[in-house]
């Protein structure tokens, strides 16, 4: 990949300017990324995490973690469309896996609403409610006007799109 093609997409980059705030557990647990990771940084992880030296994660796109160290990446399914038209997808530490959001236009609707990957990935089962982020707000206003939807929406319509995604991810591990 060229540094052009490690370039988060400018929407993304700008949502996820400044970070997250925690809010001691209140909050989005999120770390993100300045850049996709490399093919290489990619596959080391996905050995780890999945076990199975045979395949390399070749088709997700990392762009950041959460604390314990589960990754949010772009999963390139989608055949001939761009990344920001890809579904985004948690991989967690434990095990967890989620379709989080159907493109990126819902992505920033999700973290619009005050969630990130992790959360998203726990509902409905998270102990918290959304908190709203006004800044983040604006910037899918501004990007995605057309996705605009609450967390839930965005969330339950992202796993209807993909009902396999963890028994495809669970074939793969080893």
């Amino acid at each position: 990949m060229t540094g052009e093609e490690l370039m988060l997409p400018a929407a993304l980059r700008e949502a996820q300017d400044g970070g997250f705030d925690y809010a001691d557990g209140d909050g989005v647990d999120f770390e993100p990324y300045d850049s996709f990771l490399t093919p290489g940084e990619t596959a080391e992880w996905w050995h780890a995490w999945s076990g199975n030296s045979s395949t390399d994660g070749v088709d997700l796109r990392i762009f950041g973690q959460d604390g314990t160290g589960g990754m949010a990446a772009f999963w390139l399914v989608r055949p001939g469309e761009p990344v920001d038209r890809q579904p985004v997808v948690f991989l967690g530490s434990e095990g967890e896996t989620s379709v989080v959001a159907g493109d990126l236009g819902a992505y920033l609707w999700l973290l619009a609403g005050g969630f990130g990957p992790l959360e998203a990935t726990m509902w409905p089962r998270h102990e918290r409610r959304p908190r709203p982020d006004a800044r983040r707000t604006a910037i899918a206003e501004r990007h995605a006007p057309q996705a605009r939807r609450t967390v839930p929406e965005v969330i339950e319509a992202a796993r209807a799109e993909f009902p396999d995604f963890e028994s495809f991810v669970e074939s793969l591990c080893r």
